[in-house]
């Protein structure tokens, strides 16, 4: 695991595609919460802290990027409020398809879990449940859009629910884009393009405003390359 900050309250890594970060979401697969537990010699335990494993936020098994880990109970609980209290800035790096018709925009609307498929997420009815998704065009052509998106909430499959609801899935996405769509899209890229590529909060002892950037992987860029030659 690559560490790109590490203090005695906080360990800043850049998660790889294709590994899950919380065991709750594993089946018996290698796990960040696992490799972080071992890192710290931590032993099971009803504190929340321990029970987590230090793990503050989370990334899809696909989504690659920046990830904040805490390593005491103290800092946990100050990461925590932060992430609870929207003073945490997440930036994404995106593709989806096709070309949106603004430039810029924000999503506010509930997301909530499909009840008729477990794993998978929709837009609902439940305004306690409300997203917050900012978006702006970098790049784009008739076919793609590659964004930056900002989140202002934590919903689980946040932007790409709402990329799906606005009619611009994201590139790869086997449960939003459509079966004929991400197969297509998966003989060019094996996991969807969805990369956290900075994050900015406030240190949890010393309150000093911490930013960590992660460059866009290898397969991500060179997909870039591929379909602006293409």
């Amino acid at each position: 695991m690559k560490i790109i900050y590490e203090d005695g309250d906080i360990c800043v890594i850049e998660k790889p595609s294709g590994i899950i970060v919380n065991n709750s979401n594993s089946s018996g697969e290698n796990t960040i919460q696992n490799w972080f537990k071992d890192k710290l010699e931590l032993r099971t335990s009803n504190l929340e802290f321990i029970s987590k494993g230090g793990i503050v936020h989370r990334l899809d098994k696909d989504a690659s990027g920046v990830l904040v880990l805490a390593k005491n109970e103290t800092a946990y609980e100050k990461l925590k409020e932060q992430f609870v209290n929207r003073r945490v800035d997440k930036t994404y790096l995106v593709l989806v398809h096709g070309r949106l018709s603004e430039k810029e925009g924000i999503l506010s609307t509930p997301i909530e879990r499909n009840p008729n498929k477990k794993t998978h997420f929709y837009v609902g009815k439940d305004l306690s449940k409300t997203g917050i998704t900012a978006w702006k065009v970098r790049e784009e052509n008739d076919k793609y859009s590659f964004l930056d998106v900002n989140i202002l909430t934590g919903r689980t499959h946040q932007i790409r629910v709402h990329m799906k609801h606005i009619g611009h899935p994201v590139f790869a996405d086997e449960l939003y884009a459509g079966r004929k769509t991400a197969r297509a899209d998966r003989k060019l890229l094996f996991r969807h393009f969805l990369h956290a590529s900075k994050i900015t909060f406030k240190h949890p002892t010393t309150g000093e405003s911490m930013e960590f950037e992660s460059d866009l992987p290898k397969d991500l860029s060179d997909l870039l390359s591929t379909l602006s030659s293409g």
